[in-house]
């Protein structure tokens, strides 16, 4: 009886493991490189928020950040005073705000990518 039931537990375990594994490894998966980190993603996905410190124009999509989550991501990449934010049809978050001293019209899109015009 007891070998039966350790016969069958060993089974179970073998075919848990093999199951576990994958049966091949695909060759054409794109791994990360020196020049594109793990953690950028294409514009085919829309869905999943990037940032990226050198956009030069706000992505259009629906921005989930609220009015003060928007100043503060703003006030992050070196803004000040920021004033008069409003959310526009493309669901840019737009406002005025102090960069060295300048006046500069800036901008939050849904990624959490901040820019200037």
């Amino acid at each position: 009886m007891k070998s039966t039931i350790f016969g069958a537990l060993t089974l179970v375990a073998v075919s848990a493991t093999a199951f576990a594994q994958p049966a091949t490894t695909p060759s054409t998966a794109a791994a990360p490189s020196a020049s594109r980190p793990a953690t950028v993603t294409d514009d085919s996905n829309k869905a999943v928020a990037t940032t990226s410190a050198n956009a030069p124009t706000p992505a259009r999509g629906a921005n989930s950040f609220t009015e003060g989550e928007a100043r503060s991501r703003i006030e992050s990449n070196g803004y000040t005073s920021v004033s008069g934010l409003t959310k526009d049809d493309n669901g840019v978050w737009r406002g005025t705000a102090q960069k060295c001293s300048q006046q500069a019209q800036v901008w939050l899109d849904f990624r959490g990518n901040v820019g200037q015009q």
